[in-house]
């Protein structure tokens, strides 16, 4: 491979690197506590502080136009400049080369649409400290503290739902449904960024970093997913929907069943989706209860998936049932054409719409959700119909204190570590010491790169990993730069020693990293906890320090001596 082809592969790659790298830097370095704060909240509290921010910002506006209209827009308030602008060009108005407050506000109909404006600027800036948190190299608990549960799955409870002892295979499908049910109620919950693993075979953990609200992680913990089709009663519907529009307010606990919901029906809320992903209450409807006549629970459902209307290109939510349930489905939709059909989740109508032939393939297609909707819909219909219990057998909250100690400490051990073998490689090994510093400065970043791609979580021992790392990393470059010395002191050339070197030093590098690879592969696949994380950032560690000093080295020296000319190896001294 080329000089040229070479360069080019590793500026590929550190450009890579860095984009995968920035995430992670700018939270941690650039994004102040408060916003990291603010990026962690629930949906519940992004809203109440977007619709914060907008009062507060409606209230400054209103006492400035009314004292100061020709002032000038605070800097705070800029964003707004774009939106009245937008307005403006919308409406066929000239706008004016200086925004005055006066401007900005008559870019907006009413006082409503700048709330809204302001709601939205907010809404969609902690979106995006969201969206950046989400691509980071998070801090397990060790380290950000949090919530460790360890869960169980109750056999006796599936073999009550199975109507049979269950067999060690349906077992395994139901710890393995029972992941996916708690992974689709972390957003309902507002809680960010669990880790949920498979312990064994019945067991489950949930390591829940910076989240210390035990009552909030029991609710989310041990809610019970429950999915249903249920035939919608449409008279009664229809009845009800006139009281509501009557009574703003009515609730059925307050007023009460009214008498013309038949019995064998009951009332329910449906609720869809806000901006912020929040279930929002629409009105209440009337669905028949009786399952064995008027509906089919969601246990049928083999298979969803997300799909496209090839006419209207809007999301369409596509399911299988297995063969018990496409006969009872067809059987329902057959006996219901033209009423409504409800999805009923945890008592909630997600979604309904009207029967319009009967469906005897079992493959049902539902539409009227944007692609959010569409897809929650999709993995509540894959998830939420497996009743079984999880019974907790330990939880315990971990203070973020120590956590913030630690970081500190193991920051300082790398640094010093790094310190200490940098100046030791240029005082032993003189200018292919400042080769070998470089190679390990781009070894950790490499490192750093490929544990923000795939979003890995740094532990106490992940960064004991770390540490071990920075020390081998010159580990290859020593074999390789004494084996250079050798072939030099033997009278060759500089372009001779060093292609002997690295071609004689290259499977004695190559078998020391692969043995401690292996090894470390085996750990991070036996291992769990603490040991994996150890085994895969040793592991990642490995990999990086194989190519930087078998690669980019090699570039760096045959850069020095082809490129530049050197005519001496600057390498050890007295030689």
């Amino acid at each position: 491979m080329s000089k040229r082809l070479r360069f080019l592969t590793v500026l590929v790659l550190v450009i890579i690197g860095g984009f995968f790298v920035w995430p992670t830097v700018n939270w941690y370095f650039l994004i102040s506590p408060e916003d990291q704060e603010l990026a962690r909240s629930t949906r519940v509290q992004v809203r109440e502080y977007a619709q914060n921010q907008a009062r507060s910002a409606i209230l400054d506006l209103r006492e400035l136009a009314a004292d100061s209209p020709d002032a000038e827009m605070p800097e705070k308030y800029q964003f707004l400049v774009d939106r009245a602008r937008e307005n403006y060009r919308l409406e066929g108005r000239s706008r004016p080369s200086d925004w005055t407050v006066a401007d900005v506000l008559a870019g907006f109909r009413t006082e409503r649409e700048a709330f809204e404006a302001v709601e939205s600027y907010h809404r969609e800036r902690v979106q995006a400290l969201r969206s950046t948190r989400e691509r980071i190299i998070e801090l397990g608990l060790d380290l950000s503290g949090g919530v460790n549960v360890v869960l169980e799955a109750d056999r006796d409870s599936l073999a009550q739902r199975l109507g049979e002892e269950p067999s060690q295979e349906q077992m395994d499908e139901a710890v393995a449904l029972a992941l996916e049910i708690l992974s689709s109620r972390i957003d309902r919950f507002g809680i960010t960024e669990p880790q949920i693993r498979r312990m064994d075979q019945a067991r489950i953990s949930i390591e829940i970093p910076g989240d210390d609200d035990r009552e909030r992680v029991d609710s989310f913990l041990m809610g019970r997913g429950s999915l249903n089709f249920h035939i919608v009663d449409d008279e009664a519907t229809a009845e009800l929907t006139r009281v509501q529009q009557q009574q703003p307010g009515w609730s059925p606990e307050v007023d009460g069943i009214p008498d013309f919901v038949p019995a064998g029906s009951r009332v329910v809320e449906y609720v869809t989706r806000d901006s912020y992903g929040i279930d929002q209450f629409v009105r209440y409807i009337v669905i028949k209860e009786d399952i064995a006549e008027h509906g089919l629970p969601g246990q049928y459902i083999t298979e969803a998936q997300v799909g496209r209307d090839p006419l209207t290109n809007r999301p369409l939510v596509n399911f299988v049932l297995d063969a018990e349930g496409a006969r009872l489905f067809s059987v329902l939709t057959r006996d219901n054409v033209g009423s409504s059909m409800a999805i009923v989740m945890d008592d909630r109508v997600r979604a309904y719409a009207t029967i319009q032939e009967e469906i005897p393939t079992g493959q049902v297609r539902i539409s009227g959700f944007d692609q959010d909707q569409a897809q929650n819909i999709a993995r509540v219909l894959r998830t939420a119909a497996l009743p079984i219990d999880l019974n907790v057998l330990n939880q315990q909250t971990i203070g973020a204190t120590l956590g913030a100690e630690t970081i500190q400490a193991g920051l300082q051990a790398i640094a010093l570590g790094f310190a200490l073998v940098m100046v030791f490689m240029i005082v032993y090994y003189k200018g292919a010491g400042i080769i070998a510093d470089l190679v390990l400065v781009l070894n950790l970043f490499f490192i750093v790169s490929i544990l923000s791609v795939f979003n890995l979580t740094l532990t106490l021992t992940s960064i004991a990993g770390v540490i071990l790392t920075v020390g081998m990393a010159v580990d290859a470059n020593v074999i390789i730069f004494e084996r250079i010395k050798e072939e030099y002191r033997l009278g060759k050339s500089p372009q001779a020693a060093i292609r002997a070197g690295f071609d004689k030093a290259f499977w004695t590098v190559m078998d020391a990293n692969i043995t401690t690879f292996i090894a470390a592969v085996f750990l991070s696949q036996l291992g769990s906890g603490p040991i994996q994380g150890f085994a895969v950032t040793l592991s990642v560690g490995i990999v990086s320090s194989m190519f930087t000093a078998l690669f980019v080295s090699r570039l760096i020296f045959d850069f020095s001596t082809d490129v530049l000319r050197r005519s001496k190896l600057s390498i050890a001294w007295g030689l």
